[in-house]
């Protein structure tokens, strides 16, 4: 997996790309809150879930489905995320958490189609180095995987981002003359 921190890098891009018009700051960050939420799923270690389980860790909560699930709940009890646009973009947030874990170099995938089918699944190319869990991300490998997240996340969103509000600059100048 990618650093919990990594993981709230992607909606936080796609809603500075698309603007605060329509994606508020609020929607923002509770995309960034969904989008690390289905680590939570390592507390199962706790209560004897094993990690290949389907409720383990990449399990069930990195799928689509349960993106698409935990976002409808959030749009019926939250106002401001109860329009097609910001259900969509939370949804999108979730569901990028599992889509990220299937580009890291280890674990046992993600259970991206659950529950259509259980099985863990990578990506063809597995640029990320996958994040130690616990107390062992202040290792080597943790600074490992901090400077995979940077180069493969980090800085493509953030050039992605500055690129599509530079672009957008030009056009409200002209708009304004």
């Amino acid at each position: 997996m990618p650093t919990i921190i990594t993981h709230a890098i992607v909606p936080l891009a796609v809603a500075g790309v698309v603007g605060p018009s329509r994606i508020s700051p609020r929607l923002a960050l509770a995309g960034a809150v969904l989008a690390m939420l289905p680590d939570a799923d390592v507390i199962g270690f706790k209560f004897g879930i094993e990690y290949a389980d389907t409720w383990g860790h990449r399990g069930a909560t990195h799928a689509v489905a349960f993106a698409l699930l935990v976002a409808g709940g959030v749009s019926l009890v939250w106002k401001e995320a109860r329009s097609f646009a910001a259900f969509l973009f939370l949804a999108f947030a979730m569901a990028s958490h599992g889509l990220l874990d299937t580009l890291t170099d280890g674990g046992l995938g993600a259970a991206l189609w659950w529950p259509f089918d259980n099985s863990r699944i990578f990506a063809p190319v597995t640029p990320i180095r996958v994040s130690p869990i616990g107390a062992n991300f202040f290792s080597s490998r943790g600074v490992e995987t901090l400077l995979s997240e940077i180069v493969w996340v980090w800085l493509p969103a953030a050039t992605l981002t500055v690129l599509v509000l530079a672009l957008r600059r030009p056009r409200r100048a002209q708009q304004q003359d």
